[in-house]
């Protein structure tokens, strides 16, 4: 029993005389000794996962049987042609019920060439960029005014330098740092999935699911957790803008000054 969710695009499944068979996303699929599950390039999104019942015999690594591709930890990479025994961990039965999922393509609009390709048609643009709610901090008195007013109002261009590590965004203007921030540099902290770090050419980066444990820039905010498998999702050429859920408000420590 397989099942595709992720992007959308489509699946041909054939048996083994080469007939084909009924086959959707978001759906358990019962495959026969024989059968041929295709997974076609994604139409909206970026990636597809494939889940298999009962997992995959693969030695874990952390407690994990998943790939950290910037650190390097983790089975060694899939190559073209290897093949992957099923394994044995089956925990209860296949339910066919999509329990209210959201399906992406209600969630990733088909964006023309011309909005993908640049920022000439500010109109378009905006109408079609995907939306991401964002927490501002911890870092945020690193800058300006007008640049927390510019990360909210400008739209951002997902390039084509984005990866596991994180999406690196593009904007017509640059972040500035305040007056008494700018050449100086941030011990190294610790990172977060959905951090949103500023580099010092004002350009933000994304953090996705092989983020660093820690880094030396600045992190403006961070995106909210309901949107992060939407981010993960965004194509190159893609347009996002950041929508504000709160400002950033300090957690006071236990004792702190006792």
């Amino acid at each position: 029993v397989v099942a595709v969710t992720g992007a959308t695009g489509p699946l041909d499944l054939k048996d083994a005389s080469g007939v084909s068979l009924p086959a959707e996303r978001h759906v358990p699929l019962a495959m026969e000794p024989g059968d041929v599950l295709t997974v076609g390039a994604p139409e909206r999104g970026l990636r597809s996962y494939l889940a298999v019942r009962g997992g995959f015999d693969v030695a874990p690594v952390l407690g994990s049987s998943a790939t950290d591709t910037l650190a390097g930890v983790g089975p060694e990479p899939l190559r073209v042609g290897q093949g992957l025994a099923v394994g044995q961990r089956i925990r209860g039965a296949v339910d066919a019920a999509e329990a209210g999922m959201a399906k992406l393509e209600t969630l990733l609009p088909h964006l023309p060439d011309s909005v993908q390709s640049d920022l000439r048609d500010a109109d378009a643009v905006r109408r079609h960029a995907i939306v991401l709610d964002l927490v501002l901090g911890p870092r945020t008195d690193w800058f300006d005014g007008e640049s927390l007013e510019l990360l909210q109002q400008q739209c951002w261009q997902v390039t084509q330098q984005s990866n596991r590590v994180g999406l690196r965004l593009l904007g017509e203007k640059p972040l500035q740092r305040a007056a008494g921030f700018q050449g100086r540099e941030l011990p190294s902290e610790g990172t977060a999935l959905g951090a949103l770090q500023v580099p010092a050419n004002g350009q933000p980066v994304l953090f996705l699911a092989d983020h660093p444990l820690t880094g030396g820039y600045p992190v403006i905010g961070c995106v909210a957790p309901h949107h992060l498998d939407l981010a993960a999702q965004l194509p190159p050429g893609v347009f996002v803008r950041f929508k504000l859920m709160a400002p950033f408000a300090e957690i006071p420590l236990e004792g702190a000054g006792a």
